[in-house]
């Protein structure tokens, strides 16, 4: 599934709330890029995929600290390696932290730098916190919307993965960029806390139309679609009625 929306310049981001520190608009292009097929679970060829944009954003702006925090904080919360295992990625988050430390990065920024350096260290509670507190103030930043509810559904903590879309949820209206996938996101925390009327309801609205099966954008309804045949028996008919009837359901794996 391609990257549809236009992809936000400076000046977007600026007028977002959410002003990113580089003066390069292919590099907040890049950033939204990135953080837009993250989000949706895809690798939009047309752009070079994840890895592809992530190369170019730190080409058209070698200092861009937010395009480093998304790059380490991804691999980090992979949690397929660590610093301490990746030489690599401990010279890249170092990097990060001290290239932060030369610039006049926003609150916002800075906080997203050390909850990078944080989860580095291997305190993913405390680096869950600094995203929270970033929620605080801006609750439509996506990056540590997405980073929180990550790092609370590897901890387990179902309650607080739930509590944190749900303190944002109001404030992402529909003209927001990814809204929908906050639907799912949120719809994901109930179901995991046993509010399944009301994740049913959440993931309905925050589906997108599916053509195909194996163009179906592996989102957080999906997912909750997929926990909910596990959790409560039902198969085929719940499918074709969230999924729509031209899909039938296929394995997704945990996020």
């Amino acid at each position: 599934m391609a990257v549809t929306a236009p992809l936000r310049d400076c000046q977007a981001w600026k007028d977002a709330g959410l002003p990113l520190s580089t003066s390069s608009n292919e590099a907040c292009k890049l950033f939204d890029a990135t953080l837009t097929q993250w989000i949706k679970w895809t690798n939009d060829e047309t752009l070079g995929g994840i890895e592809g944009c992530l190369s170019k954003l730190r080409a058209a702006d070698p200092t861009f600290a937010m395009g480093h925090v998304i790059s380490n904080g991804l691999v980090l919360l992979g949690t397929g390696t660590s610093v301490k295992l990746n030489k690599e990625l401990d010279l890249a988050v170092k990097k990060m932290v001290e290239m932060a430390k030369t610039q006049p990065l926003t609150p916002r920024e800075q906080l997203h730098v050390a909850a990078v350096e944080t989860l580095a260290k291997g305190n993913m509670p405390k680096a869950s916190d600094l995203w929270e507190q970033i929620l605080q103030d801006h609750p439509t930043d996506m990056l540590a919307l997405k980073f929180a509810h990550g790092a609370f559904f590897s901890l387990g903590y179902q309650e607080q993965m739930r509590d944190s879309v749900a303190r944002v949820f109001p404030f992402w209206t529909s003209d927001i960029p990814l809204s929908n996938y906050v639907k799912g996101m949120y719809s994901f925390g109930l179901m995991e806390t046993n509010f399944y009327s009301k994740a049913e309801n959440l993931a309905k609205e925050g589906r997108e139309p599916v053509p195909r099966v194996h163009e179906a954008p592996k989102g957080w309804g999906l997912i909750w679609v997929h926990r909910f045949w596990q959790k409560d028996g039902v198969r085929q008919p719940k499918a074709a009625q969230i999924l729509g009837p031209k899909t039938r359901p296929s394995p997704l794996q945990s996020p």
